[in-house]
């Protein structure tokens, strides 16, 4: 099975931290070249020199804030310009937006999470799908959530932004498949990150009861009987970004464990 990268160059966003930082281990070691994105020029630097780092692999960063789509469009236009090699693989991977029920959410919330998620995603795509149809290679990954199949209580606003997004993949999978650019989403569980924590800790402080005990209770909701790695999301979107998985577009893939019940 060919999942070698050498050769590629991918774009990891949130590659600080969590699922990000994972991914971009996972593809480092497969042999792509990387470009990591994140807010915290430190972090970047630190990700950027734990990295494998192969005689045909060179990574670099780029500092960038979602919160302002407008200035990653420029950020990244300003990086493009006068390169010669093509971005192969995007991977879209944003920390969610605040918990809360939707029906106390703000209106500005519900904009201020499309515009940090979908608005960000799309710039991103815009700029790195011609050089991906130049080279008849694209991989397009974005890391969403399983409340894209089952919505998850508590989490209104991101529940809404993430189905957005999910419906947008699907749309540019049968856009793009032609080209050899697939476009798939992949769905995390219970993972344990620091966006995991704060939903516990919310959970734990409504609940009146412990840390611990509601991290036990989410993980035994899951029928692996236990909280997820970042690893294990990565090795699967190790798997997509390849060669092997030329044929898989426009699918919606959860690893969680088995816990979403929804086909």
């Amino acid at each position: 099975m060919n999942i070698s990268l050498l050769g590629k160059r991918a774009f990891v966003c949130g590659s600080t931290q969590g699922i990000g930082r994972a991914v971009a281990e996972v593809l480092a070691t497969q042999g792509a070249s990387l470009t990591l994105l994140a807010r915290n020029e430190e972090s970047l630097k630190e990700v950027k020199a734990s990295l494998t780092n192969g005689p045909d692999q060179e990574h670099d960063y780029l500092v960038v804030d979602f919160s302002d789509p407008e200035g990653l469009k420029q950020k990244v236009a300003d990086y493009l310009e006068g390169k010669s090699e093509e971005i192969h693989v995007l991977i879209n991977n944003t920390g969610g937006p605040k918990g809360g029920p939707i029906i106390d959410a703000e209106v500005d919330e519900f904009f201020d999470a499309y515009r940090m998620h979908l608005a960000c995603n799309h710039y991103l795509v815009q700029a790195l799908v011609p050089g991906m149809k130049v080279a008849n290679y694209g991989r397009i990954i974005n890391v969403i959530s399983t409340s894209v199949k089952q919505p998850i209580a508590g989490l209104g606003v991101s529940n809404t932004t993430r189905g957005a997004v999910s419906s947008w993949a699907k749309t540019l999978a049968g856009e793009l498949a032609q080209f050899g650019i697939t476009v798939n989403s992949v769905l995390p569980g219970f993972i344990n990150t620091g966006r995991l924590d704060y939903v516990i800790q919310t959970r734990a402080d409504k609940a009146g009861v412990s840390f611990d005990e509601m991290k036990e209770s989410f993980a035994s909701s899951v029928p692996a009987r236990r909280i997820g790695k970042p690893q294990e999301i990565a090795e699967v979107i190790g798997f997509l970004a390849s060669p092997a998985a030329s044929y898989v577009c426009g699918v919606n893939l959860q690893v969680d464990g088995g816990r979403t019940q929804a086909l």
